[in-house]
């Protein structure tokens, strides 16, 4: 059997799979799996019905999964079953080529920048957050330290290593995008001037769509600057949308508040376009499914990409034993919002770079075709 059509829509098993996660049979198949660190930790990137998308492999919840992917066949195909059935076929993406390059100082390109999905390379260009030494001010989900100080990557990234990295990203394994994202850095720019400065240097390498993501700065002329940099698509993350929420998962960072946000969208909307700038919003923390709409839909209103990912558990971190939202509850947020997406005029396909052209941290843009179609 070369390929099978899921036994339940593509967009449902999606949701399944991220809540439940996967054991797999062969640890080893296809790229590396992701530990620690930011963005999609303790995952692996599989393809089901031609969608790429990230599915927890190493969450505890994903060490019970009924869901079990068997060893890959001769031709790289596995299946998945659900108690002992057959439910669909995938694939897991290779190894990236550059993976096995280093820079000339001896640094693996692997610490530089990673493949998430199956053509878009990610880096943590400061991998250090001002408030990730507090627990009083961390993010509760926050990894971003583990990485670094299990050696899989490097503190901070220079722009020369990211252009290379990226160059030779795009020449051997076809990567199609790039996301720069970095932890909150001292200073009233969040992060802003060292994303400038590596966009601007990758740009000069390579002809590659680039995202940006930070925190709000203070002054809105960032925003410019980033853009005039090479940024095509932005990214600042709300994570919850209500400031309860927000106030107990991420004490430090709701200091910057939802208004500071909506009013930053609103000035960044028009230097990179509606749909080029988005916001990551993590299902599962304790804000209600009405909230997470009620929020997207002003954010639609502004031009702001709203991605909805289902919250997963990081080892190590203070939230490690938190349930993961279950695969109705995203089903009720991903259903309704890909719905207003559509209506908005605000589709993944249109997005030049970045989480949401992505989509692999959640099922929303297979709703999103889905509703489209």
């Amino acid at each position: 059997m070369n390929a099978m059509t899921p036994t339940v829509p593509t967009e449902r098993l999606i949701n399944e799979l991220q809540s439940f996660g996967v054991r797999l049979v062969d640890p080893t198949a296809g790229a590396d799996s992701r530990r620690g660190g930011a963005g999609p930790s303790d995952h692996k990137a599989v393809t089901i019905d031609g969608v790429t998308v990230m599915v927890p492999v190493h969450t505890a919840p994903a060490f019970e999964s009924p869901y079990l992917a068997e060893k890959p066949d001769a031709g790289g195909l596995s299946t998945i079953t659900r108690d002992g059935h057959p439910v669909a076929r995938i694939s897991f993406p290779q190894r990236p080529r550059f993976y096995d390059l280093a820079t000339a100082e001896g640094v693996p390109y692997s610490k530089i920048a990673v493949l998430h999905g199956r053509d878009v390379l990610a880096t943590t260009v400061l991998q250090t957050c001002v408030r990730y030494a507090s627990r009083t001010k961390t993010c509760q989900f926050c990894a971003i330290g583990q990485s670094l100080a299990a050696g899989r990557t490097i503190e901070r990234k220079t722009p020369a290593q990211l252009a290379e990295v990226a160059k030779a990203a795009v020449e051997l394994d076809g990567v199609r995008h790039m996301v720069m994202t970095t932890g909150t850095p001292p200073g009233k720019d969040r992060g802003a001037a060292i994303l400038c400065e590596s966009a601007a240097a990758v740009k000069a390498a390579v002809d590659l769509p680039i995202q940006v993501q930070c925190e709000p700065p203070d002054d809105d002329i960032w925003f410019a600057r980033m853009r005039q940099a090479g940024a095509d698509a932005l990214g600042m993350h709300l994570e919850a949308v209500t400031p309860a929420v927000r106030a107990r998962i991420m004490p430090g960072k709701a200091q910057v508040s939802i208004e500071r946000y909506l009013q930053a969208f609103a000035a960044a909307v028009p230097v990179f376009g509606r749909g080029q700038v988005s916001t990551y919003i993590l299902a599962g923390l304790g804000d209600t499914r009405e909230a997470i709409l009620s929020l997207s839909e002003t954010l639609i209103g502004l031009g702001v990409y709203p991605f909805v990912v289902p919250f997963v558990p990081i080892s190590g971190t203070p939230l490690e034993s938190h349930p993961t939202p279950t695969a109705g509850f995203m089903h009720d947020i991903l259903a309704p919002l890909s719905d207003m997406l559509v209506a908005g005029g605000l589709k993944a396909t249109d997005v030049k770079a970045g989480c949401a052209k992505c989509g692999a941290c959640s099922a929303l843009s297979t709703y999103e075709r889905r509703g489209a179609a």
